[in-house]
């Protein structure tokens, strides 16, 4: 049967369907029930928060004017022996810092728990957040028992003082701070450090005397 020219016109036509009004309020509560299932957890917001808290913790103690004075102390040398309970725990916290900030964050746990080990209730708070923000809930209260309970040497921090600096990293993240993060060439430091470890992911080589000077002008220049 031979089909004309007409006829494929007519069986290729789409047909139209009417037009219907648009439904203005129920577009609008579509559009509020994707707004209510796009609000933050609690979850996510503690793991938000635990993470503004610990940047507000890590640049205040990165910014101290003693800050390279406490790494020198852990610096590599002819005189230092391995890493022991003895240490300048101090400047082992500084370093997690200094790498937490960075974006090395198993070298600065690894530096935070050496720092914990050796009695730091601040290194312990920063293992506290760090784990809340890897959402490791058990861990991290582990180490905020170890802050409040365990460490027999110093008085722990009391409730208030901790509601204070919860105060504080808010106030940081809506309004600044002057504590700052590190520069490039700090960082760089950083990364040099790192390159003495190949193929290890965590940082456990001792700083040097070229990271110490780079963290002397960087708390010197704030």
């Amino acid at each position: 049967m031979t089909t004309t020219l007409d006829t494929l016109l007519t069986d290729a036509r789409i047909p139209l369907s009417t037009i219907q009004s648009f439904d203005v309020a129920a577009a609008l509560r579509r559009l509020a029930a994707d707004a209510s299932r796009r609000t933050p957890t609690a979850e996510i917001v503690r793991v938000q928060q635990a993470g503004q808290r610990l940047e507000v913790v890590c640049r205040w103690v990165l910014n101290e004017p003693d800050a390279a004075v406490h790494v020198d102390k852990i610096a590599e040398g002819p005189d230092r022996g391995p890493l022991t309970a003895e240490m300048d725990v101090d400047g082992a916290l500084v370093l997690a810092c200094l790498l937490y900030l960075t974006g090395h964050k198993e070298s600065a746990q690894f530096w935070w728990q050496l720092a914990a080990g050796a009695g730091s209730r601040a290194a312990a708070y920063c293992l506290h957040l760090h784990h809340l923000c890897m959402g490791e809930s058990k861990r991290a209260w582990h180490w905020f028992h170890q802050l409040t309970h365990s460490m027999a040497d110093t008085a722990p921090p009391d409730a208030a003082f901790l509601e204070g600096l919860e105060i504080f990293a808010r106030y940081v993240r809506d309004n600044g701070s002057r504590a700052l993060a590190p520069s490039g060439r700090l960082e760089s430091e950083v990364d040099r450090l790192a390159a003495r470890t190949p193929g290890c992911s965590v940082i456990v080589a001792r700083p040097d005397r070229q990271l110490v000077a780079r963290l002397e002008e960087f708390t010197a220049g704030r």
